[in-house]
């Protein structure tokens, strides 16, 4: 019966996102007011709706409803509580069922707070997000129903992938997703305002605040894919280059250039054209972003689903939105055209320049991601990976660091570049000898190391000092920059170290045998079974010491899963502030005990997801800007006196 009724909610979903779609889109038409009014009504019962929908599907799993072929196929009678819920998302249909969730949140979130817009306005933007939400809803109902039965039911499920049996489940998809589809908001603000044939500050600013905190939710997805790919996998590292994790990686950088265009498109008539195409874009990689991950196009630990027919359904739902909205864009270009002219030595062209350095990237990552493909259509095979993605972003991301403290230097409007330059060359001399007494430190390192300390270094000091130049300037915007900025700094501090100076250790280790490795010893103690709740493991027992002081004992593992026939590895990390210890387990080699045994010396990883947990809280610091605040005051009490004209006059608006 519940799962009639999650299909019966679906179906109803669908019928509402259509309403919203058309509705009050004919109200904006016909200058008919009750009917966009319909429009934030139609977004509460629709998330409403949908959501019912997805606890349902919660509550499946949780009562472990073998008739639903979704459920057997991801679950098992043994599975913990916290991994069945977790399983929900755990595969294509349910987590593109929270994404359609999540995406009525924010449809139900635009309509709540959106009381600084005009009802024309909110009209046209409840309508883009309805044709969004009807797209994917019509996708899951006609591809992926995750609410099919299967008769007679199976006794036992397949059960969950073991790599999602972890924490890491539970939090990272739901923050990408929030990151992934809130980036719809922009790209409905933008096609609404094209629809509208106008395009001013009051839409940037009201857009910006979107803006951030889908980025902001997106940064926190990827951090923490990231960390959980690290401790997950076994192999050590925190980022692969994976077309899935470029998938991710795509809107942010695209979202980033938006972020730093906005903020000149908000001040001024100035780069309107180029905000609303980098929204367009940002949410267009998104959706290109699900089309990889679930078209079967690509091969990934990470990939969901290998069915063609649901990839053509995505790309015809990309061709519709993205293809409509540049279509629009195109149509209304002549509106688009700024009326302010912008200095080459101006806050604003050092942000449009950062923007224009964050779009390379974008499609410089796209290119390598998608050529694979491209080739193996034509029946040929190339590889894209690591050496080419860290090259290229290093060439890249070198004017990006140099010109971030230079952009803060210089005033809005015009300023003065020769100046700038000559107030930051102090800061420049102490990031070139920090950066040389660090490389001396560490005992050398290669030219890529080097530079990317040197820039760490240059963004941190520069940032400081202007910092404490403007130490009497107490406005969240400015304070937000600074922390993104010094989050800049530590991530790239972080990743030069831990990719140029970590240390890495195959060795085949009896019971008893210790090796040194740096000023560290390692005592392999043996490996013994321990039974827990979902798994059966080999653990092993290494004994790190320190000038004959032990620092930890790490137990890295070799799971066995019930329903599994291949054994999962579990590294075991000792933290530190300035360095991990990262062992994991390889094989068995031979009757004596002996292990196959990986050692790394990880300097300074934990320096990157810091760094990015900054970038987060500069992000986040901004939304608080006491200047948009005033400025949306201003624009919502402007809405009310027109409102309020409009009844005394006896009209409708």
């Amino acid at each position: 019966m519940l799962a009639s009724i999650g299909q019966f909610n679906l179906i109803v979903s669908l019928v509402l996102a259509v309403m919203l779609a058309i509705i009050p889109m004919v109200g904006y038409a016909k200058n008919h007011n009750g009917l966009m009014q319909l429009g934030r009504p139609l977004a509460y019962v629709l998330f409403t709706v949908v959501l019912s929908s997805f606890l349902i599907l919660i509550a499946l799993f949780v009562l472990q409803d073998f008739t639903v072929t979704y459920v057997w196929q991801h679950s098992s009678l043994t599975l913990p509580l916290r991994y069945r819920i977790t399983a929900t998302w755990g595969a294509h249909e349910g987590s593109i069922l929270m994404w359609i969730t999540i995406q009525a949140l924010w449809v139900a979130a635009v309509a709540k707070f959106s009381k600084g817009l005009r009802q024309d306005e909110i009209a046209r933007v409840l309508s883009v997000l309805g044709v969004i939400t009807a797209g994917f809803i019509a996708f899951i109902l006609f591809t992926s129903n995750p609410f099919e039965r299967t008769f007679p039911a199976p006794f036992d499920g397949r059960d969950l992938n073991p790599l999602l049996q972890d924490f890491g489940m539970i939090v990272h998809p739901p923050l990408l997703y929030f990151g992934y589809v809130g980036l719809s908001v922009a790209f409905a603000l933008s096609v609404a305002a094209l629809i509208g044939g106008k395009i001013d500050e009051h839409w940037i600013r009201w857009s910006r605040k979107w803006t951030n905190m889908a980025w902001a939710f997106l940064t926190m997805g990827i951090i923490l894919g990231s960390w959980w790919a690290y401790y997950e996998l076994g192999w050590g590292g925190w980022w692969f280059w994976d077309p899935v994790e470029n998938a991710s990686f795509l809107p942010w950088l695209a979202g980033t250039a938006l972020i730093h265009v906005q903020a000149v498109s908000e001040r001024k008539n100035a780069f309107r054209g180029w905000t609303v195409l980098l929204a367009i874009t940002a949410f267009s990689l998104s959706v290109l972003g699900t089309f990889l991950v679930r078209s079967g196009s690509i091969t990934s630990v990470h990939s969901f689903a290998a069915d063609p027919t649901r990839g053509l359904f995505i790309l015809g739902l990309l061709t519709l939105f993205a293809g409509g909205a540049l279509s629009l864009f195109a149509w209304r270009a002549h509106k688009l055209k700024s009326t302010e002219s912008v200095h080459f030595d101006s806050k604003e062209f050092m942000l449009l320049a950062n923007s224009l350095i964050f779009i390379v990237a974008t499609f410089t990552v796209l290119l390598g991601t998608i050529f694979p493909m491209i080739f193996e259509a034509f029946g040929q095979k190339i590889s894209v990976g690591a050496p080419y993605f860290g090259l290229m972003f290093f060439l890249i991301m070198i004017p990006m660091a140099l010109l971030l403290p230079l952009g803060t230097q210089i005033r809005w409007h015009k300023g003065s570049l020769k100046a700038g330059v000559r107030e930051l060359a102090p800061y420049a001399v102490s990031a070139v000898v920090f950066t040389a007494l660090t490389v001396w430190l560490v005992g050398g390192m290669n030219v890529r190391g080097t530079m990317g300390l040197l820039g760490a270094f240059w963004v941190f000091v520069a940032t400081t000092g202007q910092l404490i130049k403007h130490r009497g300037q107490k406005n969240a915007s400015f304070l937000g920059m600074t922390v993104a900025h010094w989050g800049v700094a530590v991530f790239l501090f972080g990743m030069s170290m831990v990719e140029h100076a970590d240390t890495e250790k195959d060795v085949l280790m009896k019971p008893g045998q210790v090796i040194e490795l740096h000023d560290l010893s390692f005592e392999f103690k043996g490996v013994q079974w321990v039974e827990q709740e979902n798994y059966r493991a080999q653990q092993g027992q290494v004994v790190v010491s320190k000038n004959g002081q032990t620092i930890d004992t790490l137990t890295p593992q070799k799971r066995h899963y019930p329903k599994q026939q291949n054994p999962m590895t579990e590294a075991s990390i000792y933290p530190g502030f300035t360095r991990d210890i990262y062992v994991s387990l390889g094989e068995q080699v031979n009757d004596q005990g002996a292990w196959a045994v990986r050692i790394y010396i990880k300097p300074f990883i934990r320096w990157m997801w810091f760094g990015g947990i900054l970038m987060l809280a500069g992000a986040t610091l901004a939304l608080f800007s006491a200047r948009i605040r005033r400025a949306e005051q201003k624009q919502f009490n402007h809405l009310m006196e027109h409102e309020l004209a409009l009844k005394q006059g006896g009209r409708t608006a």
